[in-house]
């Protein structure tokens, strides 16, 4: 039986007959039947549930005349990252904010989650920053499709016909290896982070782990921005003929 926090054993308790059912009706055996929920998968739930709370919160709360501090943090974000797409992107680009920040949160939320005792977060695992590059890469090769049609298929073919093939190639690989920059970039800093913070709690439990926890938050916004940034600049790329 795996290590379980807290609330993936409260997820298993509830859940674990529907969930290892669902997995064997898709041919899928999970390692522990009994278990089948793991603390990654926990953790994201737990990061979905806060966020669509958060978001009801907010919605609930809007007003024109008398706009509260939690309208005030989203607006700001709102605009920092429409204003972001704007100089990158161009006109036009107010479409995929609402992309972009929904991502933007769900990185930063599972990034600052570890810091709470009794919680872990999933970003330091390599499934979940996977999870999210694989969201962006099909994002926006739909937008570009949806653009541009299908003469966006002629990013892959390059500037002259007889070079088709090589660049078709070189395309497909560079495109996958920005999921794979994605992927190892986020999961290795907050990993990375998870761990040093962990080994100075253990060995200095009063006052120095503090100024970790100060770079463990500076990295977790640092790395949710730079993801963000990147899948806006793939975005330009995709879209690029229509300005």
């Amino acid at each position: 039986m795996p290590e379980q926090l807290w609330v993936t054993e409260i997820l298993n308790h509830l859940f674990a007959g529907p969930v290892t059912g669902l997995l064997r009706a898709i041919h899928i055996e999970p390692h522990y039947p009994d278990a089948p929920i793991p603390n990654g998968v926990a953790m994201q739930l737990l990061v979905f549930a806060f966020l669509v709370g958060l978001f009801a919160v907010v919605r609930s709360r809007l007003s024109v005349e008398r706009p509260g501090a939690l309208q005030h943090v989203f607006e700001g974000l709102h605009g920092f990252i429409q204003g972001q797409s704007e100089d990158v992107i161009g006109h036009g680009s107010g479409e995929f904010t609402p992309f972009l920040m929904v991502l933007m949160l769900f990185i930063l939320s599972s990034n600052l989650l570890g810091l709470i005792p009794g919680f872990e977060s999933p970003t330091a695992l390599a499934v979940v920053p996977l999870g999210c590059a694989i969201c962006a890469f099909v994002y926006y090769n739909v937008q570009g499709l949806k653009h541009s049609g299908l003469a966006y298929l002629k990013h892959f073919l390059g500037p002259v016909w007889w070079l088709a093939p090589l660049m078709i190639l070189i395309e497909i690989v560079s495109h996958l290896a920005r999921m794979l920059s994605l992927t190892l970039r986020l999961y290795a800093n907050m990993y990375a982070g998870d761990m040093v913070t962990l080994v100075f709690f253990s060995l200095i439990p009063i006052g120095v782990p503090i100024i970790f926890l100060g770079l463990h938050i500076f990295v977790s916004g640092l790395q949710a921005y730079i993801f963000v940034l990147l899948t806006t600049v793939y975005l330009s790329g995709a879209v690029a003929e229509e300005h």
